[in-house]
């Protein structure tokens, strides 16, 4: 192929992409949204939000993007957990940060001192990180078609979600560790049959952060074999 019809393919693939989207977007009342490229080098972690409410209608473009990822035959073993309630959304403030204190106990033992300075710590961290007005925890089914596909889908989901909500200028981060499976589970009250992929935020950042530095575009390319 040459490199003017690679082009053309790339192009057109990214118009076709971006135009199901932009479909989406504005039969549900969004006028504008990033081209698929533009959305994914634009994309940040974001860990501090403005209180901005997300537009249902912005919301159901999201999901609906994530429910459109690719998946081992069709399978879609997919649940979103979207919480708005902010009573909800302080329960799982003060789960992690519970859960911080105890891991703080048995590391620091009686260090009364050093263990408030970690608490203060992560108390304006978490207060950050729950800043956001919509969360979503992104499951999949272990009693899905084939389970054992379930760890390469669900991430595809989270990564599509993510990229959808940069299109429509929302900021989002690939919570694991920082907000605990255990945490999510027993606030959220998810079953034993779905695993957690990620928690995620939406919303409209404090400030966009800067792009952080990546390696070099050869460093990952093989041509043919090692």
């Amino acid at each position: 192929m040459s490199e003017i019809k690679r082009r053309a393919f790339l192009a057109a693939g990214t118009l076709a992409a971006t135009g199901i989207l932009t479909q989406r977007a504005t039969a549900m009342g969004k006028s504008e949204c990033l081209p698929a490229l533009e959305a994914i080098m634009n994309r940040r972690s974001v860990r501090h939000y403005k209180s901005t409410p997300v537009p249902e209608a912005d919301l159901k473009i999201i999901l609906d993007a994530a429910r459109m990822a690719p998946t081992s035959g069709n399978q879609q073993p997919w649940k979103f957990v979207v919480v708005k309630d902010p009573q909800v959304i302080d329960e799982l403030k003060q789960a992690c940060l519970d859960n911080n204190r105890e891991r703080m106990k048995e590391r620091m033992g009686t260090d009364q001192k050093k263990m408030d300075e970690q608490m203060a710590k992560a108390e304006e961290y978490y207060n950050k990180c729950f800043s956001a007005p919509v969360y979503v925890a992104i499951l999949t089914d272990n009693e899905s078609r084939y389970p054992t596909y379930n760890h390469w889908d669900g991430p595809l989901a989270a990564a599509t979600l993510m990229i959808a909500a940069r299109s429509l200028g929302y900021g989002t981060v690939h919570y694991t560790d920082s907000v605990p499976a255990s945490v999510t589970k027993k606030v959220l009250l998810i079953p034993d049959r779905y695993e957690r992929v990620c928690f995620t935020p939406i919303g409209i950042p404090e400030a966009w952060p800067e792009t952080p530095s990546k390696k070099e575009y050869d460093s990952f390319i093989v041509a043919d074999k090692f």
